[in-house]
């Protein structure tokens, strides 16, 4: 039995099986993101064939164990066929099969870094289950500035110092985003609190900014 080409990959046609002949598990306790896993499909097409029960010691033929959503999501899509790997267990064994598969993904994590990295490194974020307000949450968590050495001539001394941020901020325009502390933090809020005190509005405010750094840069 072979699948249309544009939806499961070569290495996964000889798995491919018809749909209609599937019936997803009777008590599935995960709630999935069928849009997002129907928008991976269309964009990456098939890349994992879902686990099926054969059902003879169950008595239920055909039943999903692992996939559940990527069938429901195939079934939005119109797929004919989708890849599928088999066993035939008991009852308790559906059971567990059933709750591991979430349960493992549950307990994963992310190094939310490299996650952010490989997102932005990417032409788009199509097929990938987010959407640029997601990657900007991300990068918002993975944005806590790490505690930076100064020289501190305060006392004189010339010595190292560490600066801890208790307070910090950033500045950030398209994939760009820089650090800024606690005092540049305070100076832009006050800039704002004038800007919008002057204008009783926010609009333009970035333009503003701009403006007051060039004329500070002609007076230098």
């Amino acid at each position: 039995m072979t699948a249309t080409p544009d939806n499961i990959p070569e290495s996964l046609q000889p798995l491919a099986v018809l749909v209609g002949d599937l019936a997803p598990y009777h008590r599935n306790p995960r709630n999935g993101d069928i849009p997002s896993i129907a928008e991976s499909l269309t964009v990456n097409g098939q890349y994992k064939a879902i686990v099926v029960n054969k059902g003879t010691h169950t008595g239920r033929a055909n039943e999903i164990l692992a996939g559940n959503h990527t069938y429901a999501a195939a079934q939005q899509l119109g797929w004919e066929r989708i890849a599928a790997t088999w066993v035939d267990v008991d009852e308790d064994a559906a059971k567990r099969i059933v709750v591991v598969d979430n349960r493992t993904s549950d307990l994963a994590g992310y190094d939310s870094a490299l996650l952010a990295e490989i997102l932005e490194d990417l032409p788009d974020l199509g097929g990938t289950g987010y959407d640029q307000e997601a990657l900007d949450a991300l990068l918002d968590d993975t944005s806590l500035p790490e505690p930076i050495t100064l020289t501190s001539d305060g006392a004189g001394t010339g010595a190292a110092a560490t600066v801890d941020y208790l307070q910090w901020g950033y500045l950030q325009w398209e994939t760009k985003r820089v650090r800024i502390t606690s005092e540049e933090v305070e100076a832009l809020n006050s800039i704002y609190n004038r800007f919008v005190d002057d204008t009783n509005s926010d609009m333009g405010f970035g333009w503003h900014v701009l403006q007051e750094a060039h004329r500070e840069g002609e007076t230098e």
